[in-house]
């Protein structure tokens, strides 16, 4: 069965570079699927492997492909020259070298190689995202996708819920992967809101997406959508205040006066259910004290994806005070920078901690110095979801798994196509201004996101 899976999946790539090809009207329904698919593979099985370890410790278990991985490569095989001056590449490129340098320390190659091949799944999907996220009306379709999917995970978690679920996870198998993965729909989708997009299936998936937050209980994940939300509206008004804004902030007050009895009464089930225990956070800093020594005496790391085998085999958790349970000894350290450093090891940590600053400071950057473009709303709502990313990296490790990173791609792609656009934009006016020739700049047509409201102060 496993063999027909995957053959379905691979023959989808000339199927989908035959459909773009022949009617290239219908991409739209491409980007609408690659912001869906990270929440629907799971749920309807839209993945293969070539090969699999299911009893592996790590977070990667095998040489998988999805059907989000054969449509990245059909959009880039009918895209004009996508790597061409692509932003963020270099940062991506370095981390994938260091991640590759861990298998010649790593004590089961194949397993790390696991990982491998999933950043480079990942990084198909961003260059497939920023080939055509400079055009508004290629972002609005995407988010379209963001939105059924963060709606169809809602749906999930209040079934859950009413079926008795205290801390429900939608299909993603627990609730910090999915809160960490909508923080990546919450916080963009936000930001068209406030650049003036009016669709209601846009408003909807915000809403879906607190609400799938809020019964899954997560203290973390609340806490950090809160403050991701509150920093978006400082930030999106210090760039432009219009009177839309305003209004979209007291719209945002109203859902979260909706949501806000929900989390409690979530909080409140989980707290009686499962008292939280004065022991967690010494377990959490255990977990550190393994990382720590793992690193110092690994500085080129011990292989990506073998935390939790070398950390157990070499008595690390042992030596550091790790419960000995199978939930503490199977799971990683909750920080994902200690586990990219204990892993991959200085290279892994210093490229990691690049391909998340790089993109938060050039994507503010770009906001700030486009003020007057729709399209810097967007880059500043995925910017901003980078920075809580970095935050919540302190308390966890989910990261790593790759419907998170999935996402994670789709944020980097849109803030790299933006700023390629911008840049392609510019020295075409630049040569037109040159030659005294009116330039020849495809402009696309009108859209919510193209004309956001501009109105006084």
């Amino acid at each position: 069965m496993r063999i027909v899976g995957l053959l379905l999946i691979l023959l989808s790539i000339p199927v989908l570079i035959g459909w773009l090809r022949r009617y290239p009207k219908q991409r739209k329904w491409a980007y609408l699927g690659i912001g869906a698919l990270p929440f629907l593979i799971s749920a309807f099985n839209l993945d293969a492997a070539f090969v699999t370890w299911p009893a592996w410790p790590g977070y990667a278990k095998g040489i998988v492909v999805s059907l989000l991985d054969t449509l990245a490569i059909a959009i880039l095989a009918t895209s004009r020259r996508p790597f061409r001056k692509l932003p963020f590449l270099p940062p991506f490129l370095s981390y994938l070298f260091a991640v590759a340098l861990s298998l010649a320390v790593s004590s089961l190659p194949m397993s790390s190689f696991f990982y491998l091949s999933q950043l480079v799944r990942v990084l198909l999907i961003f260059v497939a995202v920023a080939s055509f996220a400079g055009d508004p009306r290629a972002i609005r379709w995407l988010s379209f996708g963001l939105a059924l999917g963060a709606i169809f995970q809602a749906v999930v978690t209040i079934d859950q819920r009413l079926s008795g679920v205290v801390q429900a996870a939608g299909t993603m198998g627990h609730q910090n992967l999915l809160g960490l993965m909508l923080h990546f729909v919450t916080l963009p989708l936000l930001a068209l809101l406030l650049a003036g997009e009016r669709s209601k299936l846009i408003m909807f998936g915000v809403l879906a997406a607190l609400v799938a937050v809020a019964l899954g209980a997560s203290r973390g994940t609340v806490g950090f959508v809160a403050i991701g939300v509150a920093f978006l509206f400082v930030l999106s008004l210090a760039r432009r205040p219009t009177t839309h804004k305003w209004k979209i902030v007291g719209l945002a007050v109203v859902a979260l006066a909706i949501v806000g009895p929900i989390a409690m009464t979530s909080f409140q089930e989980r707290f009686t259910v499962r008292p939280v225990s004065q022991g967690s956070d010494e377990e959490r800093l255990a977990f550190e004290r393994a990382a720590k020594s793992m690193w110092r005496d690994h500085p080129m790391g011990v292989g990506a994806n073998q935390y939790v085998v070398v950390a157990n085999s070499q008595g690390y958790s042992a030596r550091a005070g790790v419960i000995w349970n199978w939930a503490s000894r199977s799971a990683n350290v909750h920080n994902m920078y200690l586990l990219a450093a204990a892993e991959t090891g200085w290279p892994g940590f210093l490229t990691f901690i690049a391909l998340l600053l790089i993109p938060i400071f050039r994507g503010l950057v770009f906001a700030f110095r486009n003020r007057r473009d729709a399209r810097g709303e967007i880059v500043l709502g995925a910017s901003v979801t980078f920075i809580i990313l970095g935050l919540h990296g302190l308390y966890e490790w989910v990261f790593v798994v790759y419907h998170a990173q999935y996402v994670f791609a789709i944020a980097l792609g849109i803030v790299a196509g933006c700023i390629r656009q911008m840049k392609t934009e510019r020295q075409s006016q630049a040569r037109a201004a040159r030659s005294h020739r009116p330039a020849s700049i495809k402009i696309a047509p009108a859209s919510p996101l193209a004309h956001a409201p501009e109105k006084g102060r």
